[in-house]
């Protein structure tokens, strides 16, 4: 298997061709229960070896079974890996029939990198669970618009030990896929009262960021996006979201959520920030989710339908709806 990946990675071009869009429902992977098998990725950074076993030794208290590739663990700079090693990982796990899902084993920064060595094809052709943020949101983004596979934004492996123990366990029961799931807003600001709908997209604002302009740049038009982040001032808070909306990602959004802005600046002032930038457009705003780089992590799908309302302080995933829609995988005429 090795091998063959490796061959493919010699012939793949140094910037890529527009990945194709996926035109259909999404696809939620089968839930996650206890005896499955879980794979994990390190498609990013480096990580702390010691802290993966806490996590791994969490998963496995819970009944999973867990898969730990044997070169995951290698250095190159401040990645764990080569790209192509890491994206071999990727691969690897996605077609392995015997993994259920695949857990990103840190963030950081490198997914961005793998991304011409990933056959998508292969990808969307092997649905499952793939869980992560921060640098994962390129993952996550990619995964979902080109590949039309439902993923999740929720604590990587080596943040188990920081992250709220309860959002550990929501994010295990969640990943069941048994019903839907709820995000409240924990201070209740919002602007542009009203109802959403559509499927979302988002994760890390400077990450996603990264993401524009390139052959892998997510949809938006019909969206409800979703945005955290951690150590950026505002002033850079206020131009990643003025380059969001200078290339056009907003014109056509459905809502816009915002979660935690860890060590950014505080909820008055982000709300001053996102209001003075969003100020000409009608799209309905709730602020205060508990996702992102604190202490609370709650996991969400990212390509899923979901409906916001400003008025209940809530966005909602509808999971148990979309599942009776689940379909084959797609054929190549139904890639665009």
């Amino acid at each position: 298997m090795r091998r063959r990946i490796e061959i493919a990675f010699s012939e793949q071009k140094t910037i890529p061709e527009k990945a194709a869009v996926i035109d259909r429902n999404p696809i939620i992977p089968a839930g996650l229960n206890p005896g499955d098998k879980i794979g994990i990725a390190a498609p990013s950074a480096f990580f702390d070896a010691k802290r993966l076993r806490e996590g791994v030794a969490y998963l496995e208290k819970k009944g999973f079974r867990v898969f730990i590739p044997a070169d995951v663990f290698y250095r190159n700079g401040y990645f764990a890996g080569s790209d192509k090693r890491r994206a071999g990982h990727i691969q690897d796990l996605f077609e392995d029939p015997s993994i259920k899902a695949v857990f990103c084993a840190r963030g950081g920064y490198g997914s961005i990198r793998i991304l011409p060595y990933l056959n998508l094809d292969l990808i969307q052709a092997n649905p499952k669970i793939f869980l992560g943020f921060s640098d994962i949101t390129v993952l996550l983004n990619v995964f979902s618009t080109h590949c039309g596979i439902v993923t999740f934004h929720g604590p990587v492996i080596n943040s188990f030990p920081d992250t709220e123990p309860a959002d550990v366990d929501f994010c295990i029961s969640a990943l069941r896929m048994v019903s839907d799931i709820e995000l409240r807003s924990e201070n209740g600001l919002a602007f542009n009262d009203g109802v959403a709908g559509g499927e979302t997209v988002g994760g890390n604002l400077a990450t996603l960021c990264h993401l524009l302009g390139t052959p892998y740049q997510p949809l938006f038009k019909n969206r409800i996006l979703i945005l955290e982040d951690v150590n950026e001032p505002p002033y850079k808070i206020d131009r990643m979201l003025n380059h969001l909306k200078f290339a056009g990602c907003c014109e056509n959004l459905s809502g816009l959520a915002l979660g935690e802005f860890t060590d950014c600046c505080g909820a008055d002032e982000l709300y001053r920030i996102v209001r003075s930038v969003f100020k000409n457009y009608d799209f309905p705003v709730l602020f205060g989710l508990k996702i992102g780089h604190g202490r609370f992590n709650t996991v969400f799908p990212v390509g899923s339908e979901a409906v916001l309302d400003t008025e209940k302080k809530t966005l909602t995933f509808k999971i148990r709806d979309l599942k009776d829609l689940n379909v084959a995988p797609l054929d190549n005429e139904e890639r665009r």
